[in-house]
């Protein structure tokens, strides 16, 4: 009898975590499950700062991308640099022809908004509102927000606004962009409805660090990054450890919270990642961070994310390739948006 009760007692310590492990197994099954799109619709990035980087008309380069590669999905950013570079002093030069240009050819775009946007330093602040204080610049940021709105909100080529980029990835450039001020967020996304309310706001996370709910629920519509290859000098270069189905489970598991809603892969790297200017890197560095075969394989994961609108990073860089006379990158993106 004794023997029995210890055979019954070892039976269940085995059973039970078997049987929850398997049940978690299950729903991360559940999870994972999401159509396979008939097609993919893929997008680019273009910002008009890293094309002056690169030392490139930046004209010719988001021309070559709508007329060459044939990119009619497009994701630009009013960095307030860029348009506000002197207090109440706004510059629409770059912004007008962008809009003008996707609306001569029916290219949709997303419209990034607000003080962290696209590329690094991430939080981008013109010269004179460095030495503001928050309270003071969130004003600046307020008067900004509603001039690229009230310009813009007309153009039949706006599909969404998107309200900063990444807010919640705080661990990232924290020197420039500080605490986050979720209030405030929460305020900009507000004033941009406020300003346009015919069109949804799109905010975003980091695919690989971002836990996704509270940049989920304060939007319409849902951005994630994806990134397959990083660099960073202790590790060197590494890859992502994360499965594709990660993506799938995780935008399932915010559902159950917060309902369904657009999402969107809004930034699938397609470029090297360096911690200096591309133009004072040699080719063969650049090349062993972000190949042809490695965009290849890239684009392949993405696939198997199974978001149906994923939208590039790294225009500019293939550009800048092709002015060098290395074209396989470029033409892999005609391939990629005929």
């Amino acid at each position: 009898m004794k023997k029995n009760k210890k055979t019954n007692k070892w039976f269940w310590w085995i059973a039970v975590p078997v049987l929850v492990l398997a049940l978690i197994a299950v729903f991360v099954w559940w999870l994972s499950e999401k159509p396979v799109p008939k097609k993919i619709v893929y997008g680019m990035s273009f910002n008009t700062l890293y094309a002056r980087e690169l030392n490139l008309d930046w004209r010719e380069v988001y021309d070559a991308i709508l007329d060459d590669l044939g990119v009619r999905h497009l994701r630009l950013a009013a960095h307030w640099p860029m348009v506000e570079p002197s207090p109440g002093v706004y510059n629409w030069t770059e912004l007008d022809y962008q809009i003008e240009k996707a609306e001569a050819v029916n290219a949709d775009v997303i419209f990034a908004v607000g003080r962290r946007l696209p590329r690094w330093p991430e939080c981008h602040v013109p010269e004179w509102g460095t030495n503001l204080s928050w309270d003071e610049q969130k004003e600046e940021i307020r008067e900004y927000l509603k001039a690229v709105v009230e310009r813009y909100k007309d153009s039949p080529a706006i599909v969404y606004w998107q309200v900063e980029n990444e807010p919640y990835l705080e661990v990232f450039a924290k020197e420039h962009c500080n605490e986050l001020d979720e209030e405030f967020l929460i305020e900009e996304i507000k004033l941009v409805r406020a300003l346009d309310p015919t069109r949804p706001v799109l905010v975003t996370d980091s695919g690989n660090l971002g836990l996704w709910a509270d940049a989920y629920k304060h939007g319409d519509a849902f951005g994630t990054s994806v990134y397959v290859y990083f660099w960073n000098p202790e590790l060197g270069q590494f890859k992502t450890a994360l499965p594709p189905w990660f993506y799938r489970v995780k935008e399932n598991f915010i559902k159950l919270f917060y309902g369904d809603k657009p999402t969107f892969l809004i930034e699938l790297s397609a470029e090297p990642w360096l911690v200096e200017p591309i133009t004072n890197v040699d080719l063969e560095t650049q090349y062993s961070r972000m190949d042809l075969s490695k965009i290849n394989e890239i684009i392949d994961y993405a696939r198997e994310t199974r978001y149906d609108k994923q939208y590039l990073w790294g225009a500019e860089w293939w550009y800048w390739l092709k002015v060098q006379g290395h074209t396989e990158i470029w033409d892999r993106g005609k391939e990629l948006y005929k």
